[in-house]
């Protein structure tokens, strides 16, 4: 057991489902028409691109579980002969730059940056004993 990968896959769950979820309160809740799907953007925005934005947001979520899911495996089995080295490498590499892409959309003001290079800096120490 690889307690260093563990805590970062917990951290990516963590981050991917308070995302989903303080975005659906926060920000698609009043754009809401009675469906899940949000259609009401108001005078700036379109349906269309009301949808899509939800979407994306979502998607930003499902593709942090799927990095839980790659930390959390490689921490069960990390003597196993799967690429655990390069499959570690695409996960810090996307977990850093996704922390520094909204470090710098958001002028460091939403924190998913920091929870993101928290995952990123576990799972890079965490490389060190496969």
């Amino acid at each position: 057991m690889q307690p260093l990968l563990l805590g970062a896959g917990v951290v990516m769950a963590l981050t991917a489902l308070v995302h989903s979820v303080v975005g659906e309160i926060l920000i698609f809740r009043q754009l809401r028409n009675g469906g899940i799907v949000p259609t009401q953007g108001g005078p700036l925005l379109r349906e269309r691109h009301v949808r899509i934005l939800w979407a994306s947001w979502h998607l930003v979520s499902i593709l942090g579980l799927a990095f839980a899911a790659i930390l959390i495996a490689m921490a069960q089995t990390p003597g196993e002969p799967l690429p655990n080295t390069w499959l570690l490498k695409v996960t810090i590499a996307g977990t850093l730059a996704g922390s520094v892409l909204v470090l710098f959309a958001t002028r460091g003001r939403h924190p998913g940056w920091l929870s993101l290079l928290v995952a990123a800096i576990l799972a890079w120490l965490g490389s060190s004993s496969l």
